[in-house]
């Protein structure tokens, strides 16, 4: 039987972290797989996850099944966390996940069978998941512009005259915040036009919300998504916490449905939880244990908080830093982009070419279409960075 099969084409990111591992250079600089690092280059765990983990270990009861749903106190408090106070968190209901990614597919299956014939728009770059994801659900993908190369930043007026021609067979699929690739984010202003076209044409807005707290603050992250579940009569929303919570290897995530009704929203969970049955039947329970307790736990999250600010705050360091070096080694602002993007990711436009000289020469790993990790860089390595995108003319 296996002998029909063709080898499958090298991960991009993978097969990148395994070449950075074996390059005995005690210099080499990783930018490559989307991971938060320290200045020490250790991707910590945090302290209230540390706590809660702790205490779970010493407290809980039993390592029992948690059932299709998963963890219901954390299928709440994550729907808390992003949609209290809209209109569309009364009429909400959640579901655990192993990580966004199983989110993904679990709303990409359900849209399958509500509307089989529905079309997905992807933004162009886009998260590597999401359209083999949606493809494996049988569903048509296609993609809207959003980003220019020339700039740096989103094209909006391309990206809104795209999304005016959308309709009720259209699901489109938006990054909330820190945008991946890219790290262009898109403005209130089209969040609010985004918001009123859905209303009127009738498309399913679909938020994948991954890096909340890794942009502009825990708040203001979500104000795109509460703008549209405040308006919209139906939404879907993946959402993960590998990345604010650092819970990686925890697979951690939820996959919540907004209806026009909180029976609607019901009864979409419970097709969820079916789906769910046929692939991976129940989601691993540490990880949302974890966040149900920080997110319960007056002090835990306080300190939660405080410590995800502390992260954001460095990467927004490590931005300004790259600017602010990369002005005086050049005398020009355009590496500026460094700046201007959000969350964890930049995309630097360079070629496969410089890539792979950056590799050689300076042993510097970056993914291939040029997404530099900025999340990943140690203040140290500013310096070399620099140095390098400049040698390979970048």
């Amino acid at each position: 039987m296996f002998n029909r099969l063709e080898a499958p084409g090298q991960d991009p990111i993978l097969s990148l972290a395994l070449a950075f591992r074996d390059d005995p250079r005690p210099d080499k600089i990783d930018l490559g797989i989307g991971v938060y690092r320290n200045s020490e280059g250790v991707t910590p765990i945090m302290t209230a996850v540390r706590k809660a983990a702790v205490e779970l270990a010493q407290t809980q009861p039993s390592k029992s099944y948690v059932g299709l749903a998963g963890d219901e106190q954390f299928n709440q408090s994550i729907t808390d966390l992003l949609l209290q106070g809209t209109a569309g968190h009364a009429r909400s209901a959640a579901i655990q996940t192993p990580g966004a990614s199983g989110a993904l597919r679990m709303l990409a299956d359900l849209i399958a069978t509500a509307r089989p014939e529905a079309t997905v728009w992807i933004s162009r770059p886009s998260y590597v998941n999401h359209q083999p994801v949606m493809e494996g659900a049988g569903l048509t993908v296609r993609e809207y512009p959003y980003f220019d190369v020339s700039t740096k930043q989103v094209d909006e007026s391309a990206m809104l005259e795209q999304i005016s021609q959308l309709g009720p067979d259209d699901v489109l699929l938006l990054h909330g915040c820190c945008h991946n690739p890219t790290g262009a984010d898109i403005s209130m202003e089209s969040w609010q036009r985004i918001t009123e076209m859905a209303v009127k044409q009738g498309f399913l807005p679909f938020v994948d919300i991954a890096y909340q707290g890794f942009g502009d603050g825990l708040h203001e992250d979500g104000s795109g998504l509460r703008l549209l579940a405040d308006a919209v009569p139906e939404m879907v929303i993946a959402t993960s916490c590998s990345k604010n919570f650092g819970l990686y290897r925890e697979r951690t995530g939820a996959a919540i449905v907004i209806g026009e009704d909180l029976a609607q929203a019901q009864k979409a969970k419970a097709h969820i939880q079916r789906l769910a049955r046929g692939t991976y039947t129940m989601p691993p329970d540490h990880g949302a244990a974890i966040v149900a307790k920080i997110l319960n736990e007056p002090a835990l999250r306080a300190e939660w908080e405080q410590e995800l600010n502390g992260m954001n705050g460095r990467i927004n360091h490590l931005r300004a830093e790259l600017v602010s070096q990369f002005r005086a080694a050049t005398d020009s602002d355009r590496f500026d982009y460094f700046g201007q993007h959000r969350g964890m990711f930049s995309v630097t436009g360079l070629s496969a070419e410089q890539l792979q000289q950056l590799k050689d020469d300076f042993g510097i790993y970056v993914v291939a279409g040029g997404r530099v990790n900025v999340a990943g860089l140690s203040e140290q390595a500013i310096p070399r960075v620099v140095e390098g995108f400049l040698a390979v003319g970048a």
